[in-house]
């Protein structure tokens, strides 16, 4: 079984390359300072192409990443690795791992998002369903917060200071940021059952929310305005 990313021209979607992995591959970032495409995959790596697609070099992780996020100011890359209870974290210049947090009071940390601002990583857990707060000067956790159940796509709106938790039970939670570790529900929107991956994207001031083939439910894809 491989994992693979594929590259496409923007202008004309005509496929470029496909590039192959061992296995699993799953959250992709584009890493601007270094000019490349960053893959987490397979039983622990994230994976370095250029922008024809040739592998660079990759970054070993103890287990398989899940979300993970880049500072813009700084050369740290934050991963979620759910199989060992920890966010790794690695220095992009160096290309090695330089610290484990533990992740202990819930389980299973897919999503994450990144509050460069405030020094803060918040981390969506299923195992119970809450949003953890993370200082990214010293690792440790500063607040827990009751989020929707089965989670899979989280998002930081810091011109508006909110938090969008998308998840699978079926709706999308909204908070609003008060401080650095504290946040009050300000909306709890119905979308589908098994809907729980998204995207947020600032410029368009829009939360896309992918809703699945389930029966009768249609595949759907909902927007909703964040401005």
């Amino acid at each position: 079984m491989f994992g693979a990313t594929k590259l496409f021209d923007a202008g004309t979607f005509q496929l470029l390359e496909t590039v192959k992995y061992s296995g699993d591959a799953d959250n992709i970032r584009f890493d601007a300072r270094g000019h490349r495409i960053i893959v987490g995959y397979g039983d622990g790596a994230l994976g370095f192409l250029d922008s024809s697609g040739k592998k660079t070099g990759e970054i070993a992780l103890d287990a398989h990443p899940e979300s993970f996020q880049l500072e813009k100011t700084g050369t740290r890359v934050f991963v979620n690795v759910p199989d060992k209870k920890e966010i790794q974290v690695a220095d992009l210049v160096k290309n090695i791992a330089i610290a484990k947090w533990p992740v202990t009071s819930a389980l299973k940390n897919y999503p994450m998002a990144l509050d460069e601002a405030h020094h803060r990583l918040l981390i969506g857990c299923r195992t119970p369903a809450r949003m953890l707060v993370i200082d990214t000067e010293t690792g440790k956790q500063t607040a827990s917060v009751e989020i929707v159940g089965d989670t899979d796509d989280l998002f930081y709106d810091a011109a508006r200071r909110r938090v969008y938790v998308i998840g699978g039970q079926g709706f999308v939670d909204v908070f609003e940021q008060k401080d650095s570790d504290h946040y009050d529900r300000a909306g709890h929107y119905t979308t589908a059952p098994g809907a729980r991956t998204g995207l947020f994207v600032p410029d368009w001031e829009k939360l896309f929310v992918a809703v699945p083939h389930r029966g009768e439910q249609r595949a759907e894809i909902l927007v909703y305005e964040t401005k």
